[in-house]
C-alpha cells in the first residue's frame, strides 16, 4: 500500500507540474506572438480595422494573460495546499471535531471545501471585473450589482445543488457497487431540468428580458427561420449592458419553444443583414445538432468519470497518496469526491485540445450554414465587427489558440468564407 499511495502522489505531481509548464508555455507563446505583431494590422484587415482598434486587441490580450499569470498560481498552491499540504485534511478534521460524522458532516464538508475557494477566488474575480474589464470600458457592473449577483448566485446554487449534493453523497454511501451508474441518471436528469427551468427561472433572476420591439427585424427573423424550418415561441432582448460592453446572440429552452435572445449591445452595433447572418449562425448549430452532440459527449465523459471514482473511492491509496487519512468507521465519500474533483482538471487539461478542435469546427459549419441561408458579406462584417468590438486579438499564436479557442480566429474564419 505505501508503494501506491507514493505513485500517487508522484503521478499528481507529475501530472501538476507538466501542466503548469504547459500553461507557463502557452501564456509566453501568446504574449510573445501578441506582441510582435501589436504595430501593424494584418494586411488582410488593414481595410476594415483600424491600428487603434487592433492595438487595443493586443493590449486587451495582454492585460488578461498578465491576469493569467496570478491565476495560474493560485490554482497551484490550492491544489497543493489542499492535498498534500493537509487543507482538506484539517477542514474534515476541524468538522468533526464540531458535529457527530454522518451526512450533515459529509454535505457541510463540501459546502465548506467551495466556500473557501471561492472566497479564495473573489480578489482576483474583483481584479478582472473592476480592474482589466473597467480599464478597456467593457464593465458597466456597479459594486451593488457585483454584490447582488454574487448573493443571487450563492441562493441558486443552494436551492439547486444541495438537494443534488445529498442525493450524490446518499448513492455513494447506499448505492452498492454500482451507486455511480444511478448517480450518472441524477446527474442526467438534473442537467435536463436545470436547461429546462433556466429560461424562465434563473436567467430573469440576473437580466431583463423584454420582447423584440423592432418589427422589420423580428420579420427578417421570421423570415430566416422560417426558411430554415425552425419554431422559435418568442422574440427577446436582453440588457447585457448592465453588466458589460460585450455582445452576443443565443438560443433557450426546448423544442419549439425555444427562445431568441439578442443582447442588447448586439442590436446597438449590427445593422438588419448583419443581425440576420449571426441567428443564422445560430441556427446553424441546431442544423447540425451541435448542441446535441455535445450534450451527449457531456453526459458519456460524466459516466466515465464516475466510474472511474467508483473505482477510486474504494482504494485506501487515492486517500493517502493525496494527503488524506479516510476513516475505517465512517464514510468517506465527501472526501472522495472533493479529491477526484481537483485532480480531474489535471487530466482533462490536456485532452481539452481534442474538445477545443471539435467546437472550433463546430463553428465553422455553423459558419457555412449561415453563409448559405443569409448574406455572406453581411456575415464577415458582422464577425469583425464582433471582434473589433470584444477587442478579440487577430494575431493569437496557433497552439494558444489549440488549447483554448472554442472559436477559430478570425483570419481562418474569414478564409473558409472566401473560399
Amino acid at each position: 500500500m505505501p508503494d501506491l499511495s507514493l505513485a500517487c502522489t508522484l503521478v499528481l505531481l507529475t501530472l501538476l507540474v507538466a501542466q503548469t509548464l504547459t500553461k507557463v508555455w502557452l501564456i509566453l507563446r501568446q504574449s510573445r506572438t501578441v506582441a510582435q505583431h501589436r504595430d501593424a494590422v494584418p494586411a488582410d484587415f488593414a481595410h476594415t480595422i483600424s491600428l487603434d482598434a487592433h492595438q487595443k486587441a493586443a493590449d486587451y490580450s495582454l492585460a488578461k494573460l498578465r491576469l493569467a499569470w496570478a491565476d495560474l498560481a493560485l490554482d497551484v498552491i490550492l491544489l497543493l495546499g489542499w492535498t498534500l499540504l493537509g487543507g482538506l485534511a484539517a477542514l474534515h478534521a476541524g468538522l468533526l471535531s464540531l458535529m457527530d460524522a454522518g451526512m450533515a458532516q459529509q454535505m457541510a464538508l463540501v459546502v465548506a471545501f467551495f466556500l473557501i475557494n471561492g472566497l479564495l477566488h473573489l480578489p482576483l474575480s474583483l481584479v478582472h471585473t473592476f480592474g482589466l474589464e473597467q480599464r478597456f470600458g467593457f464593465n458597466h457592473t456597479t459594486p451593488g450589482l457585483w454584490v447582488s449577483d454574487l448573493l443571487k448566485g450563492l441562493l441558486v446554487a443552494a436551492i439547486l445543488g444541495l438537494p443534488l449534493l445529498w442525493l450524490v453523497l446518499w448513492l455513494m454511501n447506499a448505492g452498492g457497487a454500482w451507486w455511480w451508474l444511478w448517480a450518472w441518471f441524477v446527474l442526467v436528469a438534473y442537467q435536463l431540468f436545470v436547461m429546462w427551468i433556466a429560461p424562465n427561472v434563473i436567467m430573469p433572476l440576473f437580466n431583463r428580458f423584454t420582447p423584440l420591439e423592432d418589427e422589420a427585424l423580428k420579420a427578417r427573423v421570421q423570415s430566416l427561420m422560417s426558411r430554415a424550418g425552425f419554431t422559435a415561441r418568442g422574440f427577446f432582448v436582453m440588457d447585457g449592458s448592465r453588466r458589460s460592453a460585450h455582445s452576443n446572440a443565443f438560443f433557450t429552452g426546448f423544442g419549439s419553444a425555444k427562445r431568441v435572445v439578442f443582447f442588447d449591445t448586439l442590436l446597438a452595433q449590427l445593422n438588419g443583414d448583419e443581425m440576420e447572418a449571426v441567428l443564422a449562425h445560430e441556427l446553424g448549430h441546431f442544423k447540425h445538432r451541435h448542441i446535441t452532440r455535445l450534450m451527449l459527449s457531456s453526459f458519456a465523459a460524466s459516466l466515465f468519470g464516475l466510474a472511474v471514482l467508483g473505482w477510486l473511492a474504494q482504494q485506501v491509496w487515492f486517500f493517502t497518496g493525496l494527503g488524506v487519512l479516510p476513516e475505517l468507521t465512517q464514510s468517506n465519500s465527501a472526501l472522495a469526491l472533493l479529491l477526484f474533483l481537483m485532480v480531474t482538471p489535471l487530466v482533462s487539461f490536456f485532452t481539452s485540445p481534442l474538445s477545443a478542435a471539435r467546437s472550433r469546427r463546430f463553428e465553422f459549419e455553423a459558419d457555412a450554414y449561415a453563409a448559405a441561408h443569409s448574406q455572406v458579406q453581411a456575415l464577415r462584417s458582422a464577425l469583425l465587427k464582433l471582434y473589433q468590438d470584444n477587442a478579440s486579438t487577430l494575431t493569437p499564436d496557433p497552439w494558444y489558440v489549440a488549447f483554448y479557442y472554442s472559436h477559430p480566429p478570425a483570419a481562418q474564419r474569414l478564409a473558409r468564407m472566401g473560399a
